[in-house]
């Protein structure tokens, strides 16, 4: 036994010394790299020790939300923000107490009034119904859901990820975007309402040269879940700039759903090849609708009520047979996808601003009953959403509330194979981690408590629908925390 013990502890030493040894050498060399390389001056200068400094900053994007920022610090999203995503997906208790930790200063900050003598709250009455291509296509669409989720495609999201939202959509009696990838299975599976959108790569309905084929679409049409049709002109995290897959999640599976070869990144155009201009969109929205046999509307970033002039113009002197049955509206502040950061910051207006101008430009032309307006930015809690109710909005979607209610941490991971919660990932042993029977009914529980609380100040506003808010509902504070009604900043305009 002693021998043992001897002969273990002469082997535990040797061991160590040469752990010691490998590690210096292991010094050495990175010392030797660091001292001749010409790229990095931080590691010249300050050789071994200078590449800690990568290391924690890689390190600071996950735990600055944890250790170092306070509630509402953090952007695009604080942790105010997720945290009521996270308690509404989980169905518990969403009241906070001891007062608001909202600084209500700020320019731009949105306030509701209440109503002295609000309705009973057995009085409220579930949202009114919206029908959208009555008289102008084949086969109307009906829905009373206000919050929808928006376009995610099947390649930029994860199949569980695309299946637990399919099922949850179906459970909260909303509709699912199927971003630009494409109609995959996994949209179909839980029987939920779809939004097919025909973006500008025509992914799934797209010919060998990248033609629209109306074959495809009629066929993509032909499934009873598949309600309306969205032609993707612009999104918020990329105006002027088309959707980017990098080749490494382009699998044989989302090759097949998309048109494309295995492998090869999906770089879709920055527009329509065919769209030139007012006149060209009003047509494609004619074919489509034809083809189709659904409503047919188009998703963009507006930031010229010139434009909208024009193309509002055009519709009435065309006839409104031409006329989109939607608009969704995006906000340029980013979204779910990856992109140039000087698109993201700083193009196109935020929703704050193109959301009025949108519902006026409208009413001017006295397009309103006409054409409906689905609104999506940013809109994750109860507030963002009442907000463009009372603007005017009949609808409004979101990715990234839907995204926080299937665990995303927000590790800005997306535009990466590596996203920790398996959401944005190809990575079968990450994607583990997102169990769809749980996901699924975190996201019916997110859009049903989102709903609920919409209804809760609808109703202490006074009104017994959701969508009876109007602009003289919401207060905005423009200067030295002194407010206005939203009426005064955006006045009603009379058709």
């Amino acid at each position: 036994m002693a021998e043992f013990a001897k002969a273990f502890l002469t082997y535990s030493v040797i061991l160590f010394v040469f752990l010691i040894g490998l590690a210096l050498a292991v010094l050495i060399v990175l010392y030797l790299i660091d001292v001749t390389q010409k790229e990095h001056t931080v590691r010249r200068n300050y050789p071994v020790i200078g590449r800690f400094r990568y290391f924690f900053e890689h390190l600071g994007e996950f735990f600055r939300q944890y250790f170092f920022a306070m509630d509402r610090e953090e952007m695009p999203f604080n942790r105010a923000q997720r945290t009521w995503v996270y308690r509404a997906a989980k169905n518990i208790d969403s009241t906070v107490a001891f007062g608001s930790s909202r600084d209500l200063r700020p320019e731009g900050t949105v306030m509701f009034v209440n109503s002295p003598f609000p309705p009973l709250t057995d009085e409220a009455l579930p949202p009114r119904p919206i029908t959208l291509g009555d008289g102008y296509c084949d086969k109307p669409y009906t829905t009373s859901a206000i919050v929808n989720i928006s376009g995610m495609s099947y390649g930029a999201i994860s199949k569980p990820a695309v299946k637990a939202l399919s099922y949850g959509a179906n459970k909260a009696g909303c509709w699912l975007n199927t971003g630009e990838g494409g109609l995959s299975p996994f949209h179909l599976e839980g029987g939920c309402d779809i939004v097919f959108q025909m973006g500008t790569g025509k992914f799934g309905v797209r010919d060998d040269e990248g033609n629209l084929s109306e074959q495809k679409l009629k066929k993509i049409a032909e499934h009873d879940s598949v309600k309306m049709i969205e032609i993707k002109l612009s999104q918020g995290a990329k105006p002027g700039k088309g959707g980017m897959l990098p080749a490494e999640k382009v699998t044989e599976e989302i090759a097949e759903i998309r048109g494309l070869k295995p492998g090869q990144a999906a770089n879709s155009p920055n527009r329509h090849f065919e769209l030139n201009n007012n006149s060209d969109l009003l047509d494609m929205i004619h074919r489509v609708r034809r083809v189709s046999g659904r409503p047919t509307g188009f998703k963009a970033v507006v930031s010229s009520p010139e434009w909208l002039d024009e193309l509002f113009e055009l519709i009435n002197s065309r006839g409104l047979e031409f006329a989109p049955d939607f608009i969704s509206v995006d906000s340029a502040d980013g979204g779910t996808g990856a992109a140039p950061m000087s698109l993201m910051d700083d193009m196109g207006l935020p929703i704050r601003e193109s959301l009025p101008m949108v519902i006026d430009k409208l009413n001017q032309h006295g397009l309103r009953d006409r054409i409906k307006v689905n609104a999506s930015g940013k809109m994750i809690n109860p507030t963002e959403v009442a907000w463009a109710l009372c603007v005017g909005t009949d609808f409004v979607s979101t990715a990234r509330g839907a995204m926080f209610a299937l665990g995303c941490i927000q590790a800005l991971q997306c535009n990466k194979n590596t996203c920790p919660t398996g959401i944005t990932t190809h990575d079968k042993e990450l994607q583990r981690g997102l169990v769809v029977e749980d996901k699924q009914k975190r996201v019916a529980h997110y859009l049903k408590n989102l709903e609920k609380e919409i209804r809760i100040i609808a109703n202490s506003c006074g009104v017994k629908r959701p969508r009876d808010l109007n602009r003289h509902h919401a207060r905005v504070v423009v200067e030295h925390g002194k407010s206005k009604l939203l009426a005064e900043i955006y006045p009603f305009i009379k058709t």
